[in-house]
């Protein structure tokens, strides 16, 4: 059961996010802005992602990102260095990539009639057992798992346009990642109030939008300067009416900004924090001076290609 877990997994994603972030408080630009359908496969991803940024990984990391940074080049014009175009459309591709490969994994475990679609059913009974949503009264905690089954069921319902509550290909493509499908924004920015409103109010403020972010030391101490940079980010950039709050309509542009192109968004970012010598260029010294951030980010799909064969980046 993939999502049975849940709870733990979440746990343990924003764990290892912190420490990513910890080490280096730059390579998620933004701050991570939701969680999305998580699955066992990304925390182990991510478990090995962040030791390959340890020490003990740090020459095979290397040696796979001259690799990931001879393809970004030969995909391009093949000059030798990383143009921001060649940049955004790597990043583009592993993009799309990550898709294809998330939803060709977990097509087998979910279709499990071999029928060629995903039923609500199927999707139900692999993920939580044959509970019905009134059940799990001997599951501990059993309000969370009644929760979990009613948003999975919510986005199944919002994916599944026919309304035959059995996904194709591509409506089981949206379920898994809503954020890519326009008419899943709505369920998008609930899922998101839903994680980071605490009270209840119908807003997120500013120590909510923190709390998802950054768990302060049971010691106390002032906050890292990064931190301190997201609660001003809240109020330059996501509070749009300066009310105090996030509503809904402002939760959507932070989450899903219009008409963004969020490769060339990274892009930018990448290239202005690794262009050491600002020709407007990246050369392999400077991607691989500047690696870590690269290891947070879609350009090494958040340090998965490091674990890929060369023929499969």
């Amino acid at each position: 059961m993939l999502l049975a877990q849940a709870g733990v997994q979440e746990v343990l994603l924003g764990m290892l996010l912190s420490l990513v972030v910890e080490e280096n408080p730059n390579a998620v630009p933004g701050g991570i802005p939701f969680n999305l359908h998580i699955n066992w496969i990304e925390v182990s991803l991510l478990s090995t992602v962040f030791g390959l940024t340890k020490a003990s990984g740090r020459t095979k990391s290397s040696r796979v990102g001259w690799r990931i940074v001879d393809r970004m080049d030969r995909d391009g014009d093949g000059d030798g260095w990383v143009s921001l175009d060649e940049l955004r459309a790597w990043i583009a591709h592993t993009q799309q990539r990550h898709i294809r490969d998330s939803v060709t994994s977990a097509w087998d475990t979910y279709d499990t009639d071999r029928d060629g679609r995903v039923g609500w059913e199927e999707l139900r009974n692999v993920t939580y057992g044959h509970y019905q949503p009134e059940e799990f009264s001997d599951v501990e905690d059993a309000e969370t798992y009644r929760k979990l089954l009613a948003r999975d069921e919510r986005r199944f319902r919002a994916a599944d346009q026919d309304g035959d509550l059995h996904a194709t290909r591509e409506e089981f493509t949206a379920f898994l990642h809503p954020e890519e499908f326009p008419h899943m924004r709505d369920t998008v920015i609930a899922e998101t109030m839903e994680d980071l409103d605490k009270n209840g109010d119908g807003y997120v403020q500013v120590d909510e939008y923190i709390a998802d972010l950054y768990s302060p030391e049971p010691e106390g101490g002032e906050e890292p300067a990064w931190v301190q940079t997201e609660r001003q980010q809240f109020r330059d950039f996501r509070d749009l009416n300066g009310d105090g709050h996030l509503d809904g309509r402002e939760v959507g542009h932070w989450v899903l900004p219009p008409a963004q192109d969020q490769p060339l968004v990274e892009a930018n970012h990448l290239l202005q924090e690794s262009d050491t010598n600002k020709d407007g260029r990246l050369s392999k010294q400077e991607i691989l001076g500047n690696w870590n951030m690269f290891v947070g980010s879609q350009a090494t799909n958040y340090g998965e290609d490091l674990t890929r064969h060369h023929d499969e980046l």
